[in-house]
């Protein structure tokens, strides 16, 4: 079960996975101990990965969507392991009955769309519904407010 201070804690990492120790110490006035062993008691369970958002249009890849498809129920296995491997999708989701939700990022929209068609002819998708993304407006962000973590009751 976690306490508050674990909770604390979590939520200042989800702010800056970079921050240093003796930094978090000073912001939440817990010893540096102490956050370190809460730490190391919660990695690989509770903190599954520390990472950096990127933006990928900096980067040059100017085209992202969300990408839901529904896959015929003897196929999905076979296109997990596939969508896993592909090196331009970010994410993928299970969502209900099976589907998947994918997050796909590539230069340009026609890399999109060939990858969209070659999947297509593939495996038996019966139905995909592809969403652009514009902008991010909000990313990341639960739990990484201190303040507010009477959600967690």
């Amino acid at each position: 079960m976690m306490n508050k201070k674990d909770l604390v804690v979590i939520s200042y990492l989800r702010q800056n996975a970079r921050e240093t120790l003796t930094r978090l110490s000073r912001k939440t006035h817990i010893p540096v101990s102490t956050i370190y062993d809460k730490l190391k008691l919660h990695e690989h369970d509770v903190i599954t990965k520390y990472t950096s958002l990127l933006d990928f249009s900096k980067l040059g890849f100017n085209t992202r969507a969300n990408i839901v498809l529904k896959v015929d129920k003897n196929k999905r296995d076979e296109v997990k392991d596939y969508l896993i491997k592909h090196q331009n999708i970010n994410s993928v989701c299970k969502i209900n009955n099976g589907d998947f939700m994918i997050d796909a990022i590539f230069k340009h929209i026609k890399d999109m769309e060939d990858f969209i068609e070659n999947l297509e002819q593939r495996f038996d998708i019966k139905d995909r519904q592809v969403y652009y993304v514009i902008d991010d407006i909000k990313r990341e962000c639960f739990m990484s407010d201190p303040t507010v973590l009477e959600i967690i009751g």
